[in-house]
């Protein structure tokens, strides 16, 4: 038997101490045996980056405090000795993802960086232009995309199962933010509301760029224009923390999306309808191991993870009735980076995993639909063209 491919090398550029999203990402790079943590510039305070790199048990002289740095000096160990990091996770605030991800893309190694993909339209489309023309991978982590059953959902949709599609409801609704949290000193709270570190989308940028995502990957179609109104109920907040969208996707489907920051009693409600003239489906997160396919005037069938035939791209972890969650979903994306870097180091055909994961131009369209969701807003509401490809 031939032995297996060895782990794959991550570096990791945010995600210290504090951090929350940071260590999701860890936990799900390691889930399926793919990768290895190996370097990290954490924090770009010198005390806080050893102390969070000596917790996770990082090589001293592979903690960094600047991230060109560490793009530089592990690109040199590649050439040298072989043992550079294979791909860098980007976890920071929105505001440095463009910045840390051209260090690395210089560098000649692959990203994979946390949604959003930069705070503006135009520094995402550099991106991508630099990532065809480097040659390197680049992958977002629109995590919910990794769920079985949301790809299951896909497939329906792709095969016809909805017949022609016909609207699209999609909700996120949280109540975290609903009071001002951030004056109190809370981190999470402190960058996200701060549009010089967020961008100047609050929770637009934060969750509706999740929920536009997954109903587009899910129903394959992208929206045209956009009719928005963004609110910010918390007074001296300096972002929205509601937003309400209509939206005209292709072929004539309509949508609606809402999202919510300050919607009391709301945990984590991510939520994605879709109607055709056949049947219709339903996705909530928070019971992430079934889906719901009603047909038109008929009954309603439950599918359930792992009770059912899985698709080419479900990687069952654990038996049906054992659930799977968010991490998981995570996790499902880091598989499937692993797969797509090898296949194309190898020369190998790209593998099924590569048609689900969101890269650089599914970031790029999410940046597109916040800056059209922006003017709409700022307009009262006029129907505004989504122009994510120019």
């Amino acid at each position: 038997m031939s032995a297996a491919p060895r782990r794959l090398r991550l570096g990791m550029v945010g995600g210290g101490e504090g951090a929350f999203i940071g260590n999701v990402h860890r936990i799900a790079a390691r889930l399926d045996d793919e990768w290895s943590l190996v370097a990290g510039a954490l924090s770009s305070d010198a005390a806080r980056a050893r102390s969070s790199a000596a917790a996770l048990r990082l090589d001293p002289e592979r903690s960094y405090t600047d991230f060109t740095e560490m793009a530089r000096r592990e690109a040199e160990r590649h050439r040298v000795s072989g043992d550079g990091i294979d791909a860098v996770a980007i976890v920071t605030p929105n505001h440095l993802h463009a910045p840390v991800a051209h260090a690395f893309l210089d560098a000649g190694i692959d990203v994979i960086c946390d949604k959003p993909l930069a705070l503006t339209l135009d520094e995402g489309r550099l991106l991508a232009t630099k990532a065809r023309d480097t040659g390197r991978f680049f992958g977002v982590t629109y995590n919910y995309s990794g769920y079985p059953m949301v790809r299951r959902a896909r497939a329906l949709v792709r095969d016809g199962r909805l017949g022609a599609l016909r609207a699209i409801q999609v909700e996120y609704a949280q109540d975290w933010l609903g009071e001002a949290i951030e004056a109190a000193g809370h981190k999470q709270a402190a960058w996200r509301t701060d549009p010089a570190l967020s961008g100047h989308a609050g929770c637009l940028g934060d969750i509706g760029t999740h929920a536009y995502h997954l109903a587009c990957f899910v129903t394959g179609l992208t929206a045209r224009s956009v009719s928005a109104e963004l609110s910010t109920f918390v007074a001296g907040r300096q972002v929205d923390d509601h937003v309400q969208a209509m939206l005209r996707f292709d072929h004539g489907v309509r949508g609606t999306l809402w999202a919510s920051q300050v919607a009391s009693g709301a945990a984590n409600g991510l939520r994605l309808r879709v109607h055709g003239d056949r049947a219709s489906l339903e996705f909530d997160q928070q019971r992430p191991d079934e889906l719901l396919l009603r047909d038109q005037g008929g009954d309603e069938t439950r599918l359930r993870r792992g009770r059912t035939p899985a698709g080419p791209t479900e990687h069952l972890r654990l038996p049906g009735g054992h659930p799977e969650g968010f991490i998981e979903a995570f996790a499902q994306l880091y598989r499937d980076a692993a797969q797509v870097i090898r296949a194309r180091r190898s020369g190998d055909a790209a593998p099924a995993a590569a048609a689900d994961l969101s890269t650089v131009d599914d970031g790029v369209r999410g940046l597109a639909f916040v800056a059209a969701t922006l003017r709409s807003s700022a307009a009262s509401g006029q129907w505004t063209p989504i122009e994510a490809d120019r």
